[in-house]
């Protein structure tokens, strides 16, 4: 299953610098797409961190990546399979706090400048910041790599992530400008050019950007990577002396000295691993895992804690999605009727011990999810695009999923999706149903987990009964990977996690841009001109209340193309660990928390060494 985030953890600083304005200039240590910074120039460390926490050791997990195997340590082309945490490696002029959905603060830049129309962005850097191998980082890194990510890296970049800056052009050693396009929307733009991963322009002159490689890179990140074996584990560890570790930003994060990823080729296997100490953190996803498997031995000991930690971004879009780029899939009864071969009602009581509920929207858990009719404000929003969308978006509630009895097989629903799949021209000659054309309407769920099978077994039968010739591909997970790549498949299970404060970047998604650019999140390769309209709207809004009106519409919009058959979600992460991490006794609201504040407990840790626990 494809598990993408919409951000990777960083290990970050909080720069100084005062907010005024100077003929509708604004100078300031941060920015944000809606309203105040929550911190201060002046600020001493997180409110969610521990400022005192101890530093040292070396927390280890498995990751929660798409693929089971690594063979790149250069995340930003598009060839090879790079290893999870290189995120790690690299800093930017800007980033973020843990307890705000839509603020950016000062990184390697100390602040910034822009105009009302937030048309360019100046960003005045810290001199004191410095690559892995001592380089000063400058300007001119900076318009290298936004220049290089346009040229030789990852077509998303050039695509959609960067198709809005003009321009990057350094002032002075330090002082770095970019120029958004005429005409674009400048909402998000300086926080985009921001996050731009800064990379070294005398390390990669002597190197071909567009290969892929092992071999680790001179990076501007705090951590670098000590160890790694491709298919087995890569190993992070901190910088000794590394420039900005007494910024505020870094008080109470980043406590450990080395983090750790073991790969596994199956989460069954990683879980026995971690029942036997072989790494210390886990995130469980599989609820038959959660419900039944949760009773070994250092469990009733004591030695490993399970519990459940909030999750208050909206919850993960997962679902198996559609591949509109088939022709079979274009007529959206076909879509429909898929909607009614998935049982969620029998395998949230069968599979999952009841303890998931129905995704119905691609914004589940939050106030962006659409619901019922539009109406007020949502309604004066689509009533711009009425004669270009379906008159059922108007007249009829929001689509949810049907609810099915649950039985492994609901033979009302599979009468229903027969009945529209008779209405797409899918009628049954013998066992399988054919079109006009006499071909057979034969349909493959992709996936690399067999944790999967369980589930999309009795999907398969339910298509199997319905007419369809449908199967179940399991393949490994290089197949997968180049697969996904290429859009190679009828199904796929997918997941995504939305964004606190949606703009732009929903064009990776859903945007007529990335439905034919290869190894974009578009698994369903929508291509909508109402869609995308929507999604500029979306990065447009100059207030959140504006913005989740759109979203909101968005939402209505994407549901009523049926572009997927929506999964399951849980408002909490499942974990266990081994007792012997200590941790602030707030949580930040938008983050699991664990890498970024948690520390290693000495006492606990030798106590459980003590008892031969690790």
């Amino acid at each position: 299953m494809k598990w993408i985030s919409a951000s990777a953890f960083a290990l970050v600083a909080l720069s100084s610098g005062l907010a005024m304005a100077d003929n509708h200039v604004t100078m300031s240590h941060g920015i944000s797409t809606f309203g105040e910074l929550k911190y201060a120039a002046d600020f001493e460390h997180f409110d969610y961190v521990n400022p005192d926490a101890p530093q040292g050791g070396t927390i280890t997990f498995v990751g929660t990546g798409a693929s089971a195997t690594f063979d790149s340590l250069h995340p930003f082309i598009l060839k090879g399979e790079p290893a999870q945490g290189l995120g790690l490696l690299h800093d930017s002029l800007l980033t973020s706090s843990s307890d705000e959905p839509d603020s950016s603060y000062g990184y390697i830049a100390q602040s910034l400048e822009y105009p009302k129309d937030r048309s360019w962005v100046i960003f005045n850097m810290r001199p004191e910041a410095r690559f892995s191998d001592g380089h000063p980082i400058t300007a001119d890194d900076v318009v290298f790599s936004y220049n290089i990510l346009m040229e030789k890296g990852h077509p998303l970049y050039k695509a959609v992530l960067y198709k809005d800056i003009e321009r990057a052009e350094a002032l002075d050693d330090h002082r770095v400008k970019f120029t958004f396009a005429q005409g674009a929307n400048m909402r998000d733009l300086p926080a985009v050019a921001g996050g731009i991963s800064i990379l070294p322009e005398h390390y990669w002159e002597t190197r071909d950007f567009g290969e892929s490689t092992v071999d680790i890179p001179v990076h501007s990140g705090g951590v670098t990577v000590a160890d790694f074996e491709p298919g087995r584990f890569i190993e992070y560890c901190k910088i000794q002396d590394y420039w900005a570790a007494d910024l505020p930003f870094n008080r109470g994060t980043g406590n450990f000295d080395c983090y750790r990823y073991e790969y596994f080729a199956d989460r069954n296997v990683a879980f026995e691993a971690f029942k036997a100490g072989e790494y210390l953190f886990h995130e469980e996803f599989s609820s038959l895992n959660w419900a039944t498997k949760y009773d070994f031995p250092a469990l009733d000991k004591g030695w490993v804690i399970r519990e459940q930690l909030p999750d208050q971004r909206p919850s993960g879009t997962q679902g198996f999605w559609i591949n509109l780029r088939k022709e079979k899939f274009q007529d959206i009864r076909v879509r429909q009727a898929l909607g009614y071969l998935f049982n969620f009602e029998w395998s949230n009581q069968t599979l999952f011990y009841g303890l998931y509920a129905r995704t119905d929207s691609f914004w589940e858990n939050s106030m962006m999810q659409a619901e019922g009719l539009p109406l007020g404000d949502e309604l004066a929003f689509l009533e711009p695009y009425r004669d270009q969308l379906p008159a059922a978006v108007f007249d009829e509630p929001v689509p949810v999923p049907p609810v099915l009895r649950p039985n492994e097989q609901d033979r009302r629903a599979i009468s229903e999706a027969g009945r529209l799949l008779d209405a797409a021209g899918w009628t049954v000659e013998g066992q399988f149903r054919k079109n006009a054309a006499g071909e057979t309407l034969t349909i493959a769920i992709v996936d690399d987990s067999p944790a999967f099978e369980r589930i999309v077994n009795p999907m398969i039968k339910m298509m199997q009964r319905a007419g369809i010739d449908a199967r179940y591909q399991l393949i490994d997970p290089a197949q997968m990977q180049e697969r996904q790549k290429t859009y190679d498949y009828d199904i796929v299970i997918g997941r995504l996690v939305m964004s606190l404060s949606p703009g732009e970047e929903l064009a990776q998604t859903f945007g007529s841009a990335s439905a034919e650019t290869q190894d974009t999140t578009n698994f369903a390769g929508i291509a909508d001109p109402v869609i995308d309209e929507i999604i500029k709207r979306v990065s447009q809004a100059e207030t959140r209340g504006e913005m989740e009106v759109a979203v909101r519409a968005l939402d209505r919009v994407l549901r009523s193309k049926h572009i997927w058959v929506p999964n399951w979600y849980n408002p909490n992460h499942n974990i266990a660990y081994w007792d012997i991490f200590g941790r602030p006794e707030m949580k930040p609201a938008f983050s699991r928390g664990v890498i970024g504040t948690w520390w290693l407990d000495q006492e606990k840790f030798d106590a459980l060494q003590a008892q031969g626990a690790l």
